[in-house]
């Protein structure tokens, strides 16, 4: 009987990349595996240096959105404001988002400090983490070319620089979305359940990140798993069924529970129309955002859009155009081409499969935000990048093995083409901000010649079978497609007048809602003249409090600051109840001098204005209508209660600014308040002025 002798020592097992020593698996970390080309990990390593670069330079004066700024500062001194995202720390009301976000900077700011690179690192890192998971995605493939042209045009994509040096959301939501695209491509390839379940629950977190903006890439996850998986179609449709439940879940958990406590015991929900987060979630988040519906669906918001009109070519209007279209043709052709190549494949075919899941994610995004009616912002297409960057590294190789193999009929024309189409792009881009600088003026000059060089080369090195003719042209390419999105980026990531509320890269284009960094803009439509986002400083908030004028009354309290002259900075109250009411920094010292116990320094008429008096305060201010001014947070009844208790002495009632403070509440406040002399539309109350 003859008997296997066991593998000697040094023999490696099956999947010999485990049995890797420690000091070997460190080694491929910065090299990359045995069977990648040797510049490949490099080069990976050169691009995530580049996208950290661009995302934190200058991070410790990073602006930010003040809104958002306001509730993880408020998060930090309180853990039910930290829970529910409310703007104050005596959670009077939330923001109009659900609060995953805030809970990661606000961790960050809890751990380290409250401050400017304390609320920009986690977006720095989820940023970066987005370029380094898409080029793993896109390599696992298509191989390393592809996944080194994905990061890049990833990195590069100008709105997405703009938007990660800020402190809304939308970072963090693309990252949710990638996890989940990454684990849906693993259970397509193995079958399996549980990475479904895993991509079901990725986008559960990013819906609690941007609610229904999470679920743009949903019609396109569940067909490419239906169609492509490896396993019968009963099996496929159960897991599906399975992974809804998993999504639903995790979707709806927070939802549940601040539903389900009772109105008196939580804070108010911005944003709604009937203090619910269901309510949020289709209307103001949900159906307003396409339809710019009325408030029978929630959107307050009603048509607001700062990116220009809707249209199925509003991203290449003068405000978008820069942001994000530059390899839209390339990416179309790419994408089409792609298919056309993998049409005859299996039905598991890997490739093919990602290239539907990335053409998809493309597609939908591109329909969903030219066609959406009501509030738009430029920064929204960051979630778009993804789609046409992956697009453009795969599509981009399929194509030039095509170009390089294939029939001269069918194929020598469409590499050339995408490259001319998105060069003839990038020209007309560039000299719509002809004379903004000398950058955008190379960059236009850098496009054109290397786009051109690149065509005839490869024409020239195909048709004389020159290769590295070729190989020098596809570089020229890859130039001229990216030189004016560098150009965008690089101002974006050195620009020192961002616009916290509505980033955008570049130079203006006009179109006063959206233009460049030093563009001006509020979150509702209406504008002021000076950024809202002011710099939190070290683990005590800043901010310049909101301009305006108020209204008076007969009954008076002298108000002088208590000492020094008024601050005459001022920011962000333009629109809303409030807008027009002044809140200087006298005024908050002398609110904060006879605060007398109060939970609430002030109540004020909306989000902007109570967000820049928290920042520079520090303590909680009470919204009473929401970011619009339109939500029905304070009633009388309840301001009466607040004032009778003692939590709340002072309000401030505006008549002018877009909307005026509620009638009922501001006749009341006029009638029995004291008016604070010094302080036009100030307020006094105490419990004695409460019937």
């Amino acid at each position: 009987m003859t008997t296997l002798a066991p593998p000697p020592a040094s023999a490696a097992p099956e999947g010999g990349q485990r049995s890797a020593t420690p000091s070997a698996r460190l080694g491929r970390l910065f090299t990359g595996a045995p069977e990648d080309p040797r510049w490949a990990r490099p080069a990976l390593w050169a691009i995530l240096v580049l996208a950290t670069a661009l995302y934190a330079w200058n991070m410790n004066s990073l602006t930010g959105n003040s809104f958002y700024n306001a509730a993880v500062y408020s998060g930090t001194k309180s853990w039910k404001a930290f829970f529910f995202g409310a703007l104050d720390a005596g959670s009077f009301i939330t923001v109009d988002k659900p609060p995953f976000a805030l809970w990661v900077m606000g961790l960050s700011a809890r751990i380290f400090g409250y401050g400017s690179w304390q609320l920009a690192l986690p977006m720095v890192a989820v940023g970066t983490g987005s370029v380094a998971l898409l080029y793993r995605m896109v390599k696992r493939d298509f191989g390393a070319v592809a996944g080194t042209i994905a990061a890049l045009v990833l990195t590069l994509t100008p709105i997405t620089v703009a938007i990660t040096r800020d402190t809304n959301p939308d970072p963090i939501l693309v990252f949710l979305m990638l996890l989940g695209a990454a684990a849906l491509m693993k259970a397509v390839r193995n079958g399996r359940l549980m990475p479904l379940v895993w991509s079901a629950v990725a986008i559960g977190f990013a819906f609690n990140t941007k609610m229904m903006q999470a679920y743009v890439v949903l019609p396109v996850f569940f067909l490419v798993y239906l169609w492509a998986a490896q396993l019968s179609l009963g099996r496929r449709i159960r897991n599906l069924a399975v992974a809804t439940v998993a999504l639903v879940v995790s979707s709806a958990w927070w939802m549940v529970i601040v539903d389900l406590i009772p109105a008196s015991s939580r804070p108010y929900i911005g944003g709604s129309t009937d203090n619910t987060v269901w309510d949020l979630v289709i209307g103001y988040n949900g159906f307003g955002r396409i339809f710019g519906a009325s408030s029978s669906v929630g959107s307050q918001g009603n048509g607001a859009s700062f990116g220009g009109s809707a249209g199925i070519y509003r991203l290449f209007n003068e405000i978008m155009g820069g942001q994000i279209s530059w390899l839209i043709p390339f990416a179309l052709i790419a994408l089409v081409g792609g298919l056309v190549l993998r049409g005859r494949a299996p039905r598991t075919d890997a490739k093919r499969a990602a290239l539907l899941l990335w053409g998809g994610w493309f597609v939908l995004h591109y329909l969903t935000f030219a066609l959406a009616e009501g509030t738009f912002h430029p920064y929204y297409v960051t979630a778009m990048a993804p789609g046409i960057a992956a697009v453009a590294g795969a599509g981009g190789v399929l194509l030039y093995r095509a170009f390089k193999e294939g029939s001269a009929a069918k194929w020598a024309w469409v590499l050339p083409l995408a490259i001319a189409a998105s060069t003839v792009l990038a020209v007309v881009l560039l000299q719509r901000v002809s004379g903004s600088g000398t950058v955008y003026t190379v960059a236009e000059v850098v496009a054109g010649v290397a786009g051109t060089a690149a065509v005839l080369g490869l024409l020239a090195g195909r048709f004389l079978g020159r290769q590295r003719l070729m190989g020098f042209a596809v570089l020229a390419a890859v130039v001229a497609l990216l030189a004016g999105p560098t150009a965008y980026s690089v101002s974006a990531a050195t620009s020192s007048s961002a616009n916290g509320t509505n980033p955008t890269a570049g130079p203006s284009t006009g179109g006063g809602m959206g233009g460049g960094p030093g563009g001006s803009s509020s979150k509702s439509g209406s504008t002021s003249g000076q950024s809202m986002g002011q710099p939190p400083s070290g683990t005590k908030p800043s901010g310049n409090a909101p301009s305006g004028s108020g209204s008076s009354s007969t009954k008076t309290e002298s108000g002088a600051a208590p000492s020094g002259s008024e601050s005459s900075k001022s920011s962000g109250g333009g629109g809303g109840m409030g807008g027009g009411t002044q809140v200087s920094s006298a005024m908050i010292s002398y609110l904060k001098k006879n605060q007398d116990g109060a939970t609430w320094l002030v109540a004020v008429a909306t989000d902007q204005t109570a967000s820049e008096i928290i920042l520079e305060s520090g303590q909680p201010v009470i919204s009473m209508g929401g970011w619009s001014g339109s939500d029905n947070a304070m009633t009388l009844a309840k301001l009466k209660s607040l004032v009778k208790s003692g939590t709340l002495h002072y309000i401030v009632v505006s008549s002018n600014g877009g909307q005026s403070t509620n009638s009922e509440i501001s006749t009341w406040v006029k009638k029995h308040g004291t008016a604070v002399s010094s302080y036009s539309g100030l307020y006094r109350l105490d419990a004695s002025d409460v019937s």
